[in-house]
């Protein structure tokens, strides 16, 4: 069997295991398949063993196929197990992207499980196994009680997610009330409730720029940094997104060449490392970093 029809067969594996909600002919748009080729890989399942039952126009695995224990039974895993990866991601740095993928993968093969027990924080999980879930039928959700970045504004928004950021940290998501996308902090999130409603403006899902600070706006701007050992070090292990737009120029020098949605977020960075960090053909941010030494300089009486 060629890669790219076992790659088919798999993702269609996926969706038949815990499909609720879509028809062949919602599978045929997503997956790009015409419908004629979603029901021969049906037939397909059937031949290799898989009970395949249909509700109205809903179709999906039976769980109780001998075929799918059988491929349970391969995935599963025991409490000591489950304890024991979950300690093993846990010791992994809280911004290290291999953190993420790791729990993205296991959630795959483990339905929410390993998610909900390996989110950062235990008071998240359910909200976070519930946008996941919203994420994957393509249904709005209640973000209940959510809290703005002030805490002076605690009410429900009306959402339709669709991403997560680093470490599901952060959800993107088009906030029906005003017709854009925006990240919502998911510790600042009350409760979330799932809607039976599915998204409606799915064109108009952009989840924007994210700069390797982990800021996003709507404005981009380029900078250059050339950085020594030390800096270069550190950046890299406490923003694992660097490592894409660094490169070593020399034995102890490395040069930084990427976009920023905004200066607050380098400068924090750059300020402590100052001795072993020079601005290269970035004008406005060695402005910006002046005016920065400045307001400290005289907050110090210096």
């Amino acid at each position: 069997m060629d890669q790219p029809k076992l790659e088919r067969l798999l993702r269609l594996m996926k969706l038949f295991t815990a499909n609720s909600t879509h028809t062949v002919a919602d599978i045929s748009k997503e997956m790009n398949l015409s419908m004629r080729t979603v029901y021969r890989y049906i037939d397909t399942f059937r031949e290799a063993g898989f009970v395949i039952k249909k509700e109205g126009n809903i179709i999906r695995f039976d769980k109780s196929s001998s075929y799918f224990k059988d491929i349970s039974e391969l995935v599963h895993f025991t409490e000591e197990e489950s304890y024991i990866l979950k300690c093993a991601i846990e010791s992994i740095d809280e911004n290290n992207l291999m953190k993420q993928n790791l729990k993205k993968k296991l959630y795959t093969v483990y339905d929410y499980k390993i998610l909900t027990e390996t989110i950062v924080s235990r008071n998240n999980a359910q909200n976070v196994e519930f946008l996941v879930q919203a994420i994957e039928n393509k249904q709005q959700v209640i973000l209940g009680n959510y809290s703005s970045a002030h805490g002076k504004d605690i009410r429900d928004r009306r959402v339709e997610p669709f991403g997560f950021t680093t470490n599901y940290m952060q959800v993107w998501c088009f906030c029906a009330e005003d017709k854009t996308t925006k990240l919502f902090k998911v510790s600042r999130i009350g409760f979330v409730q799932v809607l039976p409603e599915h998204w409606k403006e799915e064109k108009l899902h952009d989840s924007g720029y994210i700069d390797i600070f982990r800021l996003n706006s709507k404005q981009i701007y380029p900078l250059k940094l050339k950085m020594g050992l030390r800096s270069a070090s550190l950046l890299i292990e406490e923003y694992p997104l660097a490592n894409r737009d660094i490169k070593k120029i020399s034995d102890n020098e490395w040069l930084l060449d990427t976009k920023v949605c905004t200066y607050n977020g380098v400068a924090r960075f750059v300020m402590g490392l100052l001795e072993d960090i020079e601005i290269v053909d970035s004008p406005d941010f060695s402005v910006f970093i002046q005016e920065r030494i400045k307001r400290l300089n005289k907050k110090m009486g210096i």
